[in-house]
């Protein structure tokens, strides 16, 4: 069903559950693995995934269509994510390179994200980087999002995303190729 739909549905209280439900099931996936990916653990990245659409169906009939619906869900995942990461440290008293510890045990630990051993570097590498640097890195290498829609969803210019993008990767090399070399 494609989003006008879904809108159209919600606004109509009689439809407004069944709307939901479709949108939920639309898109949950996306975001999950967009929360996941930032977060690292699986009952982290659910109970945030909840929260979207928790968020998602108390704001939704106000959605004023300025981004698509997708964008907004990942605006939404977004804050959600930088804001638990946040809040983690704060709560914790932990600095920036405890909180990537702390994932990167997660990641080592959770049997379901064993990739290859690339893969796995990959990821303790992408879990050093800043927060808003490993979300502009994610969006861009794995859900392959055009700059201009990274733009929409976190309220950056498109300048500094690829500027953060290349960062990003550099920073991932640097971790390579430090952390590896006889690979």
């Amino acid at each position: 069903m494609e989003d006008q739909e879904i809108l159209a549905k919600f606004r109509d209280p009689a439809t407004r559950n069944v709307a939901f439900n479709q949108l939920v099931r639309k898109y949950q996936q996306k975001v999950y693995w967009h929360v996941r990916k930032m977060v690292v653990s699986h009952d982290d990245a659910d109970d945030l995934t909840q929260d979207v659409f928790v968020k998602v169906w108390n704001h939704l009939e106000n959605f004023r269509q300025d981004a698509s619906l997708y964008t907004w869900l990942y605006r939404i995942a977004t804050n959600e994510c930088l804001s638990f990461l946040q809040s983690k440290r704060r709560r914790f008293f932990l600095p920036l390179n405890d909180v990537g510890a702390e994932l990167t045990a997660k990641l080592e630990a959770d049997d379901s994200l064993a990739g290859d051993e690339v893969e796995l570097k990959l990821q303790k590498a992408i879990l050093r980087l800043p927060d808003k640097q490993r979300l502009v890195f994610n969006l861009r290498y794995y859900d392959e999002m055009p700059y201009e829609q990274m733009a929409e969803v976190t309220g950056t210019s498109v300048g500094a995303l690829k500027a953060s993008y290349h960062h990003a990767v550099k920073k991932i090399e640097q971790y390579v190729n430090h952390q590896f070399p006889n690979d």
